[in-house]
């Protein structure tokens, strides 16, 4: 059935059998397909029956449906013209592993990061409406992603507007880890409430009685009024925010799918329908272990084992989780902060051995960085870590409530720089320009593991107030650094990795690494030594290194992981410019635009930072 589908439309007419195997022809193709080329499979496949309910009963693109961060959106790009192209998933050149506004009309607004989703669609209804177009807009998000401040606002605000909107929460208890905190515990409480569930089912079968609308719509409102009154924990949220709250009910049951939504396409006003569903639905493998399932990697269909190589080197996560273990046992002041992510970036390693002393805030990075200010006021050593594309969200937490009381909180971006397949939603690229100019910040990125430990271990020091250390996404070179001894780094300090003149290489971070090697290359092949100095700090800036590379080097070419515009190359140039230096400066790094997705060897080469780049550069400057 799926290979004959190519839009929405043709499966309009099909009943409910019909949807069944429909449903599980997706899931079939979307395992296979995720098998060989990975992706977010685990949130897609317990979001099926959601895709197909909506475009059998909704007239998509025309009505618009929003997906909030877009892990679960796979079946709804098969569905919508893109089953063939689904083959070649974040793959370079390929399509996103993301809706994209400009890559089918079906994908209304672009989503990458969580919580958009509510106030992207209330700025769709009440654009329809003052147009007065008569349009139904959806959005579609997870009861982790509503965990985000942003929804809250959102829903706030629709309840005002009395908008035209259906929020679609897909309640399956986890994000990547499991999902925590005050809304996890409420619904648990609304979905387990036996006496509310007695009584939603018996209401929604008289509703099925083919009676007048008007009188469906009086057996809504004495639900609504009965379920106040018996249940006043199930509604109290959603009704004080101005919706009208339906379910919970079986998100993976694609008759009950598509019924709810056809009762609900024509009752007017701001709504929310609670489903639940579970993360994996359909494949063993990925219901029973759903954080490793979020995203596997490679794996054989057949017997669920993950096929992917073993890394030969740690990966940074690994030396920070391990790291922040092994500082939390020698200073009680240290806790862990993680706005959800504590399997990703390794902080459940501390949460392991000391789950007092870790504080998953759920999606919520405003929240992470300001409770961790607060921390930091009473005494304690927070660090919080943060993916670098989400830590743009705490910008203003940031400078506020962190920098300007120099509060001192430790601030760990993971996935600096051009993280791969999940592209330009997820590209770590603009933290180092951002952070730059904040007052009292200590900014760092390590070369290699061992550097990452030895500045995370700094950072606890007194010569240090609040700082941001940035790392990269990945392995590292295969440095030393686990049960070795800690090294103090002093603020702004640079390190010369290799002697030379006329030309000096000035790089930050893990991009250096490549650095080295051109340098190397330059050196054994063509006789030409050029001085390379890792600064390590963005600031303070290292001036001595910065003096000696101007006075020694005609050419000063610099190399950053991230944005050339404010980042390493802005730095240098300012230093040059203020002192009258007649070098000529060349920048390497991510340019201007935003990147896409691919491998990150593919993307360090398209934005020409790969060592070969490198070593062309130097070669260039040389001629």
């Amino acid at each position: 059935m799926l290979e004959n589908i190519n839009d929405p439309a043709q499966i309009r007419d099909l009943n409910t059998a019909q949807l069944q195997e429909l449903c599980a022809e997706l899931r079939e193709y979307i395992i296979a397909c995720c098998a060989e080329n990975p992706g977010h499979i685990g949130a897609s496949l317990g979001a099926v029956e959601i895709a197909v309910a909506i475009h059998k009963v909704f007239d998509t693109p025309n009505d618009k449906v929003v997906w909030d961060v877009g892990h679960q959106a796979y079946a709804h790009k098969i569905l919508t013209g893109r089953r063939e192209a689904f083959k070649q998933n974040r793959k370079y050149h390929g399509i996103s592993g993301f809706p994209r506004r400009d890559e089918s009309p079906y994908d209304a607004f672009g989503t990458g990061h969580s919580s958009t989703s509510i106030s992207a669609a209330l700025g769709m209804a009440v654009a329809a409406q003052a147009q007065g177009r008569h349009e139904h807009v959806i959005a579609v998000i997870g009861d982790g992603a509503m965990t985000g401040g942003l929804a809250f606002e959102g829903l706030n605000n629709a309840g005002s507007l009395n908008a035209d909107l259906l929020v679609i929460l897909n309640d399956n208890q986890i994000s990547i880890d499991k999902n925590i905190g005050a809304l996890h515990n409420y619904l648990l409480k609304v979905t387990t409430a036996e006496r509310y569930n007695r009584l939603k089912k018996s209401v929604w079968d008289r509703m099925g009685a083919g009676r007048p609308r008007a009188w469906l719509q009086k057996q809504v409102k004495n639900l609504k009024r009965s379920l106040n009154r018996t249940s006043t924990e199930a509604l109290s949220l959603f009704d004080s925010l101005g919706f009208r709250y339906f379910g919970p009910v079986d998100g993976n049951d694609i008759g009950t799918m598509t019924y709810m939504l056809g009762r609900l396409k024509d009752i007017p006003g701001p709504k929310l329908l609670h489903v639940v569903t579970v993360k994996g639905k359909g494949y063993a493998p990925a219901e029973e272990d759903q954080t490793v399932w979020h995203a596997p990697g490679t794996f054989d269909v057949e017997t669920g084992r993950r096929t992917g190589r073993k890394p030969a080197a740690a990966k940074f996560q690994e030396v920070f989780g391990t790291t922040l273990l092994d500082l939390a046992r020698t200073d009680e002041r240290i806790v862990g902060i993680t706005p959800a992510m504590a399997t990703g970036c390794s902080m459940n390693i501390l949460q392991k051995e000391m789950p007092e002393r870790v504080f998953d805030v759920g999606i919520a990075e405003q929240h992470a960085v300001t409770f961790s200010a607060g921390l930091a006021a009473e005494g304690m050593l927070p660090f919080c870590n943060i993916y670098s594309s989400f830590s743009q969200r705490a910008y203003d937490n940031v400078i506020h409530d962190v920098a300007l009381q120099n509060l001192k909180v430790i601030l760990c971006l993971d996935r600096g720089g051009l993280v791969g397949e999940d592209g330009a939603t997820h590209h770590g690229a603009f933290d180092l320009a951002a952070f730059r100019p904040v007052p009292n910040l200590t900014l760092c990125a390590p070369y290699d593991e061992a550097e990452l430990r030895n500045l995370m271990y700094s950072a606890t020091q007194d010569g240090y107030g609040p700082t941001v250390i940035r790392y990269p996404r990945g392995c590292g070179r295969g440095a030393t650094w686990h049960d070795t001894p800690f090294s103090y780094i002093e603020p702004g300090t640079a390190v010369k990795r290799h002697e030379g003149s006329g030309i000096a290489l000035i790089s930050i971070g893990a991009a250096g690494v490549m650095g080295a090697e051109a340098v190397a290359r330059a050196s054994s092949q063509d006789g030409i030594e050029v001085l390379h100095y890792d600064m390590r700090f963005l600031k303070p800036l290292d001036m001595a290194a910065m003096e000696d590379a101007c006075t020694r080097a005609k050419c000063i070419i610099t190399l950053e992981d991230g944005s050339c515009t404010g980042g390493l190359y802005s730095a240098a140039a300012e230093f040059i410019a203020a002192r009258g230096l007649g070098c000529t400066l060349v920048g390497l790094g991510i340019p201007d635009r935003f990147i896409e997705q691919g491998t990150p060897a593919q993307l360090y080469a398209e934005c020409g930072f790969d060592a070969n780049s490198v070593y062309r550069t130097i070669l260039a400057q040389k001629i």
